[in-house]
Parts: C-alpha cells; sequence; structure tokens
C-alpha cells in the first residue's frame, strides 16, 4: 500500500486512525514501525513523527525503551479529556458569539438535523464526522489562535470514542436535543449561559464514555 509523497505524516496519522477506530489495532498493542513502513512503502521518519502527533493527541502511548502502543485511557483520562475540551470551547464560544449572525445559527440548526439523520440510520462514521463539523463550526469566529489549537489536540480522542461507542449512551433523539440546546442557548447572546452549556454539553458526555475506560474493563 503507497501513499502519496507529499502528506506522509498526515497520511499516517488518517491510517492509524482508521486502523484503531475499526478495531484492527487494539487498545495496549504495540505499534510496529517495521509494520507501518512495509505496510505504506515509506521511511521511518514520518512515521515516527505521526506517532508524536498522536501521542500529543491522546491516542498513542509512547513508553520510552519499549515503543508505542494503542492508548487505553482511564477514567480519570477521559473525563478530564471531555472536560478541558468544554471549558476551552465553551470560552470560545462565549468570547466569538458576537460575531455569530442567524445565517450561522441556522447553519448549525441543519449540522443537527444531519446528525438526527445519521443516527437513525445508523451510520456512526458519518455521525461523529457531523458532530467534529458542528463544533468546529462554533469554534470557526474565535480569533485566539492558541485556544483553537489546544481545543482540536483533544478531539482526534474524543472522535474517536464517540465513533465508537455512541449508539451505546444516546438514542437519536437525545442527540438531537442535546445539539440543539446548544445552538439555542448561543441565540440568547448570554455568555456565562454558552459557556456553561457547553461545559456540561462535554462532561456529561465524558462521563458516559469513562464506562469504556481501561480501568473499567474487568
Amino acid at each position: 500500500m503507497g501513499i502519496s509523497k507529499d502528506t506522509y505524516t498526515d497520511q499516517v496519522m488518517s491510517f492509524l486512525y482508521d486502523t484503531i477506530l475499526k478495531g484492527r489495532l487494539k487498545p495496549g498493542e504495540r505499534i510496529s514501525e517495521t509494520w507501518l513502513a512495509e505496510t505504506l512503502g515509506i521511511s521511518r521518519a514520518p512515521i515516527r513523527e505521526a506517532l508524536r502527533l498522536l501521542a500529543r493527541d491522546g491516542l498513542i502511548e509512547y513508553r520510552p525503551q519499549v515503543g508505542n502502543f494503542v492508548a487505553s485511557p482511564s477514567t480519570r483520562q477521559i473525563i478530564e479529556a471531555y472536560l478541558t475540551r468544554g471549558v476551552l470551547e465553551g470560552f470560545a464560544a462565549s468570547y466569538a458569539i458576537e460575531s455569530f449572525n442567524e445565517k450561522d445559527f441556522s447553519k448549525l440548526d441543519k449540522l443537527v438535523v444531519k446528525m438526527v439523520e445519521a443516527a437513525r440510520q445508523g451510520h456512526h462514521f458519518n455521525l461523529a464526522n457531523i458532530d467534529k463539523q458542528f463544533h468546529e463550526y462554533i469554534l470557526m469566529k474565535c480569533e485566539n489562535a492558541h485556544l483553537i489549537e489546544l481545543t482540536k489536540t483533544l478531539g482526534t480522542l474524543l472522535h474517536l470514542l464517540f465513533c465508537k461507542h455512541w449508539t451505546k449512551v444516546y438514542e437519536p433523539e437525545q442527540i438531537r436535543f442535546r445539539h440543539q440546546q446548544i445552538v439555542d442557548t448561543m441565540r440568547s447572546r448570554e455568555r456565562q449561559a454558552i459557556e456553561n452549556c457547553i461545559r456540561e454539553h462535554y462532561l456529561q458526555t465524558g462521563r458516559l464514555m469513562s464506562q469504556f475506560a481501561s480501568d473499567k474493563r474487568s
């Protein structure tokens, strides 16, 4: 399997993400650089960079003198990741709310509808991608680049968890209610209410997703 030469690191990251998502690499399993190099037909340098970035994002665990492993996040790590993302995104949304107009809110409304359709059809990956679009759109108008970068760093792990487990924690109507609640609260333009709503949105999901943590497995 070869990949184009201009985006080696990004495509290695995408390959690993997809492989973990589909269960071909399981939590705790060692990731072989040799296997990746042979599978993708590339050198070790972009592979090591991709592993470094995925370790930063919480999908990979690097153990010195041992190697890289698929991360097995604990209850605390999952809840803290969701809580931190909620705090950052909530602040970003309240910070930028004056830049939003009705066209923006309508866009978010449409994404909620698409999410519910995907949920009802059981399209796991599609739903997770629309959910990602929804939250990235909220971040879009925040001009604090550092805040956005910190927020996106947490997005990869949360996207993976949501894609793999959402059917076990939410019904389609709950998906609709929770996201429409964010849009309606943003329409109010009440900064503190927006911040609290988004923070609670993430905290609730974090608590539910924590049941799939490594320390909860029998």
